[in-house]
């Protein structure tokens, strides 16, 4: 066991800064596509139903988004407090943060699930649901909500395993589970003809599986293991999970709140059309900026294990490998979708409104997506350090300081198109705000090298 921890700690500060990233993350770059391919299959299979369906689909989306952000919240406040600790050679404080991530997120998940099935309607107008779109909204919520628990679990564990470096088994984690959601989505959609339940049921069954084979795959190898009796639920460590984990509460939560601000400007301004087509445009820009994000998580371990060592000079390296590898990747993405935006929204529904809609709001998110590369490697950098003030305004930026003032004020101006550029007028601005943020950190750690 000591030689294993030895090698792994070997492994993280000694190997080439570049090809440990690109070790690290390419299991969290297929792991995270899969996952964009499974949440965006859902739309893709209720765009075959109606228009209705897949407006329903983009409505609950708010809901999963805060699903998801209370289990990042936990999953990198844990993860991230972990990988620091193990780098210092604080392994009980490690074990002990792993436990308690863990059982705050299933505590959660159960509140969230109960409450929210006993709230569905109320929540399903809030969310902007219109009449003719409300029975699909509850179908498809009201499953959502039960598997809360097991998303929620399953997000913690997959980081927790990420930040002590096992990268590959959290990706086969998320790909059974992703498996299970795609080949069940025909199957319980079409063939047992039970519509956006089938689709909602699809998606649960993924995550319970994701959660089992992540749970199983935490208590091999040398894995800290998650007991009962190292759970501890005291202000140090639900101090170090907010201080960790609050930029993705934001990011998260925030994505939540920008969405469903998003669809009822949209809604009032073009109805279930325009909420169907902003939904497509948002679950394509998911999937390429997943692609993003699993490499900004192979940077992750990397920044807090050697920041945690004291090796600043290797977070700096790799802050700048990524930045630059993936804003060239994301510009060869917005070129594709500039030029092939109607039909790219055509494959997810074939309605000329709806494909009318969202070819302009895509095309304006592709001029603006290469900046995401700075904007999310920045607030990646600070969270992994432990910059909690920081990274928290840097996660808020795009989906909350800077888009929810402008999707309240360009429709308005705008009308609809208001509604299709707010994304790229905030993603601008989040830019701008990032350069001082990341640079500050820069130069901090190049004074000290």
């Amino acid at each position: 066991m000591k030689k294993r921890k030895e090698d792994r700690y070997e492994m993280l500060t000694c190997t080439p800064v570049p090809q440990l990233i690109l070790r690290l993350s390419v299991p969290t770059i297929i792991s995270m596509l899969v996952t964009g391919i499974y949440n965006t299959a859902d739309t893709f299979f209720v765009g075959r139903i109606s228009t209705q369906a897949t407006a329903a689909v983009g409505l609950v989306f708010s809901v999963m988004a805060v699903i998801q952000a209370l289990g990042f919240f936990a999953g990198h406040g844990s993860g991230n407090f972990l990988s620091r600790m193990l780098g210092a050679g604080e392994r009980e404080k490690a074990e002990n943060m792993a436990s308690t991530g863990f059982a705050i997120s299933l505590i959660v998940g159960v509140v969230v699930a109960v409450v929210g099935n006993i709230f569905a309607e109320p929540i399903a107008y809030a969310l902007g649901a219109t009449d003719s779109s409300l029975h699909d909204t509850l179908s498809y919520m009201r499953i959502i909500l039960i598997g809360a628990p097991f998303m929620m679990g399953q997000f913690v564990i997959n980081n927790q395993l990420r930040f002590q470096g096992n990268a590959f088994y959290a990706m086969i984690g998320l790909m059974c589970g992703a498996v299970i959601n795609i080949g069940l989505d025909p199957l319980l959609m079409f063939v047992l003809d039970l519509g956006v339940a089938g689709a909602a049921m699809a998606t649960v069954s993924g995550q319970i599986i994701s959660f089992i084979v992540l749970f199983i795959g935490s208590r091999q190898g040398d894995n800290i293991r998650m007991r009962i009796g190292n759970v501890r639920i005291n202000g140090y460590y639900l101090r170090e999970i907010i201080n960790g984990g609050a930029p993705s509460l934001f990011r998260q939560g925030l994505a939540a709140v920008a969405t469903l601000l998003l669809n009822h400007a949209a809604g009032s301004l073009g109805g279930d059309a325009a909420i169907a087509g902003m939904s497509v445009v948002t679950r394509v820009l998911m999937l390429l900026s997943s692609a993003l994000i699993g490499f900004g998580q192979g940077f992750q371990p990397v920044c807090s294990f050697n920041y945690g060592a004291k090796l600043t000079g290797r977070v700096r390296e790799g802050f700048f490998f990524c930045v630059k590898w993936g804003t060239l990747f994301l510009t060869c993405a917005a070129a594709v979708c500039l030029f092939f935006a109607p039909g790219i929204i055509g494959i997810f529904r074939d309605d000329p409104a709806v494909i009318e809609v969202g070819t302009v709001a895509l095309r304006a998110q592709a001029a603006s997506l290469p900046l995401m590369a700075f904007i999310v490697m920045t607030n990646m950098m600070l969270q992994s350090m432990g910059r909690g003030f920081k990274a928290s305004v840097a996660s808020s930026s795009r989906n909350g300081i800077f888009f929810i003032p402008l999707i309240i004020i360009l429709p308005r101006v705008l009308g609809l198109t208001g509604v299709e550029i707010t994304q790229a007028c905030a993603d601008v601005l989040s830019f701008l705000l990032a350069i001082p943020l990341a640079v500050s950190e820069l130069r901090l750690m190049k004074n000290t090298q």
